[in-house]
């Protein structure tokens, strides 16, 4: 099983830095835009706007950084041994769970608490 593990938390990096990726071209896209208009973008009516694109795209960088490091953490328990084991109650994580979130930490009657 540790070797599914490796490979899902593999796959799952390798998406992320895909995104990351478009992301960080969308940023540098939008950066050039900005670069060539006014600073006051929020009355253009056809659309969003750059600022709103730009916090967009901020936020979507946020959320992928975010998940790297919890990949990279999940990695770690793979060495240590302690992946798969909930981190609130240590029981196992259902590997169904793990296949959807590889970088999943708590079983799902944990992560279901408020």
């Amino acid at each position: 099983m540790r070797a599914e593990f490796e490979q899902l938390i593999a796959d799952r990096r390798a998406e992320l830095e895909t995104r990351l990726a478009a992301v960080e071209e969308r940023l540098s896209s939008i950066r050039l835009a900005r670069s060539g208009a006014t600073d006051d973008d929020e009355h253009d009516p056809e659309g969003s706007t750059l600022s709103t694109e730009w916090s967009r795209a901020e936020g979507q960088r946020t959320d992928v950084g975010r998940e790297l490091a919890d990949l990279d953490a999940a990695s770690e328990r793979v060495g240590a041994g302690t992946y798969g084991v909930c981190a609130a109650c240590g029981n196992p994580i259902p590997v169904e769970r793990l296949r959807l979130l590889p970088a999943a930490r708590l079983c799902v009657p944990c992560a279901s608490r408020p």
